[in-house]
């Protein structure tokens, strides 16, 4: 696939290379498209979920640095992020934010820990920013301000602090067949920031019991 992709890159370079050209070339490519779409499937978090959002499911094919920017980037595979319609369409379209560098103020879940920059707060359900890129992150794609993101995570936040009660419950109980069955739940959980945040409790032992409660608690440094 890559050498096709070059190759679809050089029919731009030669036309332009500009917006037009690109997005024209871009539209007509449907096999380079679903493939790129398949792999990106496997690299995102949950089932197929959005790179961007996490939660609604990933059905577009978003350039990272977009098309209206850099034309002869339309088929940089490391272009390329599975986005939600929503995200791609309503959000980003054509932002892409830069600070006085011109380094991009967006972060890239390919290349990044969205971690190192986003702090979830597991009771709000709500992301604070720890950098100058995760301020504009949570910006460009409404991650505090839309209502069903918030609450998503929020009601996640419950299910993986039951489902690792249960967890340990059929520990327990010398049910490991149920336990490996909660364990695959919690990984395919399409709100994988929530796991990845509750996780990280364990670097904080005195404060994890109080938010994650006993059980849960106990499971987590075990699981």
């Amino acid at each position: 696939m890559a050498a096709e992709l070059a190759r679809r890159t050089e029919a731009i370079r030669n036309a332009g290379p500009n917006t037009a050209a690109g997005r024209a070339a871009w539209r007509s490519a449907r096999e380079p498209k679903a493939r790129i779409r398949q792999l990106l499937g496997r690299m995102a978090p949950g089932l197929a979920r959005c790179m961007y959002c996490g939660d609604n499911l990933g059905t577009d094919i978003d350039h990272f640095e977009p098309i209206a920017r850099a034309p002869l980037r339309t088929f940089d595979w490391h272009n390329h992020l599975l986005a939600c319609a929503f995200c791609n369409s309503n959000r980003k379209r054509d932002r892409f934010p830069c600070d006085a560098d011109g380094s991009p103020l967006l972060i890239d879940p390919a290349r990044e820990d969205p971690a190192d920059h986003l702090r979830l707060l597991l009771a709000s359900g709500a992301y604070s920013p720890l950098t100058p890129k995760g301020e504009a992150t949570i910006e460009v794609f409404g991650l505090n301000t839309r209502p069903e993101l918030v609450r998503a995570r929020r009601l996640a936040f419950t299910v993986v602090r039951a489902l690792l009660a249960e967890w340990q419950t059929r520990q327990e109980a010398g049910d490991a067949v149920a336990a490996a069955e909660i364990a695959a739940a919690l990984t395919d959980l399409w709100q994988a920031d929530v796991l990845r945040a509750v996780r990280k409790l364990a670097d904080a032992p005195q404060l994890a019991p109080v938010v994650l409660g006993d059980r849960a608690w106990s499971a987590l440094q075990r699981f």
